[in-house]
């Protein structure tokens, strides 16, 4: 009995980061006898990964549906200097609805949609394959194990997440270099007439934003830079998307262990999980916020009237530096946050109550069945 129970232990500390229907699988799994981590492990990686490309998409496509509109505002203000269009999130919205429509919120949408599902996946999967493949005694992970699972993570995930984010912006961005142009051209004007600067408020309501689609954008890059022009701002990427997941997961990880009902019972409820995905998320959506706005900026191909074009990674912080000061690295910073903490919370939710699992037929008695 007590050897049953060590074994247990073990194994349930192993897959603290799965959902609620798997640890009760493995409970029951490890009452079998001494084969349970080796008997788990095996049938976790040949039927988790339709659940988890399952569960990845239905998290992200309900999140971005969400918080879609924040993500474009934040976009916007990372990318504007010089003259502020904008003064804040909601000042951004507002004008964006005016000059755009209800639906200009929502541009970039589609690419976010289409791609998020890998994407999510990629990032879920490749954590639990490396902390799976960094606890070979079946035990705990330590804290560095947990923060190298996560930056192995990161890295996986930046081959889906550059090219979507490079379309993403420059779809997002149209909307603000349209109104830019809009205001200057009216501000000629009116200083031609002798009138005021009245019109940079009104100058919204002014002619509808040209449309360009992601595929006009992909085929443009394709045809003039090849492969690598949809992976502009790779770099920045990785060093945004790196540290994001090194602190995210290991945070989840531990504030997600302090909700389990008892050492017997690891299951936790899905609003304990839905409150460390936001919590992480925003903690690490701080963190990395500097790295964000650089990402930004490198993947922006137009830019406005007396904009700065950057170099790399080293010119772009630089130049900001000189020009902007250091808080122009935390713009959008709040934005951010008010992106990433309902949506990690919404995929960990869906991610922990087994959505694709169950929409699969994967109980506890056919996935873990001898």
């Amino acid at each position: 009995m007590a050897q049953q129970q060590q074994i247990s232990s073990a194994s349930v500390g192993f897959v603290t980061s799965l959902d609620n229907a798997t640890l009760y699988s493995v409970q029951k799994c490890c009452e079998k006898g001494n084969d349970c981590y080796v008997h788990v492990c095996s049938d976790l990686s040949l039927n988790s990964l339709p659940a988890k490309l399952i569960n990845g998409g239905i998290a992200g496509i309900v999140g971005v549906t969400c918080v879609f509109p924040i993500d474009l505002a934040k976009t916007r203000l990372q990318n504007q200097r010089g003259q502020q269009l904008y003064k804040n999130m909601m000042d951004c919205l507002i004008k964006t609805v005016k000059s755009e429509g209800y639906f200009g919120m929502y541009r970039g949408a589609a690419v976010n949609l289409t791609l998020v599902t890998p994407e999510k996946a990629i990032k879920l999967a490749a954590n639990d394959f490396f902390r799976h493949r960094l606890s070979k005694d079946g035990g705990r992970l330590t804290v560095f194990k947990e923060m190298l699972a996560g930056c192995f993570a990161g890295m996986c995930q930046v081959i889906i997440t550059t090219p979507m984010e490079m379309l993403k912006i420059q779809l997002q961005d149209a909307g603000r270099l349209a109104a830019q142009q809009r205001v200057a051209s009216s501000v000629v004007t009116t200083l031609k007439m002798g009138g005021t600067s009245g019109v940079l408020s009104r100058s919204y309501n002014a002619s509808q934003v040209t449309r360009v689609s992601a595929i006009q954008i992909t085929r443009e890059l394709l045809r003039t830079k090849g492969v690598t022009g949809l992976y502009r701002g790779l770099g920045a990427t990785l060093m945004r998307d790196i540290p994001f997941s090194v602190v995210y997961f290991p945070l989840f990880a531990h504030l997600h262990q302090l909700g389990q009902h008892s050492s017997e019972d690891p299951s936790v409820p899905f609003y304990w999980s839905f409150m460390s995905g936001c919590l992480a998320g925003s903690i690490a959506a701080v963190a990395v916020s500097p790295c964000d706005v650089v990402k930004t900026r490198l993947q922006s191909l137009k830019k406005g009237a007396n904009e700065e074009t950057y170099n790399g990674v080293v010119d772009c912080v630089r130049k900001i530096l000189k020009k902007e000061g250091p808080g122009a690295f935390l713009k959008g910073a709040s934005c951010r946050v008010l992106v990433i903490a309902p949506l990690f919370g919404i995929v960990q939710v869906v991610y922990f109550v087994g959505v694709g699992e169950f929409l699969l037929g994967y109980t506890p008695y056919n996935i873990y069945s001898a």
